[in-house]
This record gives structure tokens, sequence and C-alpha cells, in this order.
């Protein structure tokens, strides 16, 4: 394949074709580094035309809750009271900065996912 910059629809789906058939390649073979070139390739088309946004604070709360075999009442030890923890993730209380940083040290979720509106 005559690799070069994906700039059309039609270009994308040649290069996933191709991609597909020389996905097992073997490391260090031309093969390969065609792989490898196209994957960059089709993974900075992809971020380009279907970006994917950030979750919902709340719902990263709660997924890395479940993640981590976290329950409300371990979720109070960082923020404070279990009635707090449950307005939080009823979406009744908004967090606060420092609920933020706690948040993002506890369960290592990024702060930009933390702070957007909800």
């Amino acid at each position: 394949m005559d690799i070069k910059a994906i700039k059309t629809e039609e270009y994308y789906n040649q290069a996933l074709k191709r991609l597909e058939e020389i996905f097992h390649a073997e490391i260090d073979t031309r093969e390969g580094d065609e792989a490898e070139v196209l994957s960059i390739l089709i993974e900075k088309y992809e971020d380009e035309h279907y970006p994917i946004g950030w979750p919902d604070p709340i719902e990263a709360i709660k997924f890395r809750m479940e993640q981590m075999g976290m329950k409300q009442k371990d979720l109070a030890e960082v923020l404070g009271f279990t009635s707090r923890v449950s307005e939080i993730l009823n979406r009744k209380r908004k967090l606060t900065l420092n609920m933020i940083r706690k948040l993002s040290d506890k369960l290592h979720i990024p702060t930009e996912v933390l702070v957007q509106e909800y």
C-alpha cells in the first residue's frame, strides 16, 4: 500500500482494511513497519474525526468506585459525611475544588474530568 496522510474517509477505510491484513506481521519487517505507520495515521485521523469526550464526572466517580470495590462509606472517608457522598452521587451537591483534589488523588481520576459541568 502506498502510505500517505489519511485525509478522506475512503482512504481511512482502505488503511483500516490494509492494517487488518497485516496486523499480525512480525516486528522489524517491511509489513510490521507498515502496520506501525498505518496504526499511527489511523489513530490521528480518528482523533480528529471521531473524538471521544470526557466522561461525566459523577459517572466517572461511580465507575472508579466500582472498579476499586468501594462503597459510599469508603468514599465518606475521603469527602466527609456519608450524607454528603450521597448528595454528590445523586447530583444534589456540586463538587468543591477541595473535593475534586481529594477524589483525583484517591480515585486517580484526572481533574479535567472532575471539573466539568454536570
